[in-house]
């Protein structure tokens, strides 16, 4: 299955691990293009620099790792696109420019307040939250997403994490409903050989 649905991934996105983990993941199942700039890369590396200490050294092969694990995530030459449209936030003018440019159909953001759907639905796209992103990925197909969420799970390893620590953390990570359908699906997340 290879989707023409475009996704321009916000920086707030890609702040949490395990919130980012589960989204690079289902950006392999191909139901949707993954697409996000180097400036965005730059906000969530700065951010958790500052904000979790983590060195700049770890974020950057980090950054490398996200980067190679989309083919062809990278959107460039947006930048003259930028200054077209005002945001509540001029801040987020970039992410509105790359998402136009990369003819993104969502941009999955935390802040849905900064990309008014005034200024989004006559582009033909729309902002939508990271849960409501997942919730409809699942609908599209449940097989897909399962196997996703199943390979995100399993792949902790140091620190193992159980199932319910994992629920935990997606609940911490702003996904309260995703948490909740990925926990009716535990039998077949818990055990791969199903």
């Amino acid at each position: 299955m290879i989707s023409t649905f475009t996704v321009l991934i916000d920086a707030n996105v890609f702040f949490g691990a395990r919130l980012k983990s589960l989204v690079l993941f289902l950006a392999q199942t191909k139901m949707f293009r993954a697409r996000w700039t180097e400036k965005i890369n730059n906000e969530w590396v700065n951010s958790i620099h500052k904000e979790q200490n983590v060195p700049l050294e770890k974020l950057e092969r980090m950054r490398m790792l996200v980067n190679a694990s989309v083919p062809d995530c990278l959107v460039t030459g947006y930048e003259p696109l930028e200054k077209s449209f005002e945001l509540p936030d001029p801040d987020d003018r970039h992410v509105l420019a790359a998402a136009i440019k990369t003819c993104a159909d969502v941009i999955v953001t935390f802040n849905l307040k900064d990309f008014p759907a005034e200024i989004l639905t006559p582009l033909g796209m729309k902002a939508q939250h990271p849960d409501d992103f997942l919730l409809d990925l699942f609908g599209i197909s449940p097989e897909l997403f399962i196997s996703a969420a199943q390979q995100d799970f399993l792949h902790y390893k140091a620190p193992v994490f159980t199932f319910d620590q994992y629920i935990a953390a997606l609940k911490k990570a702003g996904l309260p409903n995703t948490a909740k359908q990925i926990e009716e699906v535990q039998l077949l997340i818990c055990n791969p050989d199903r």
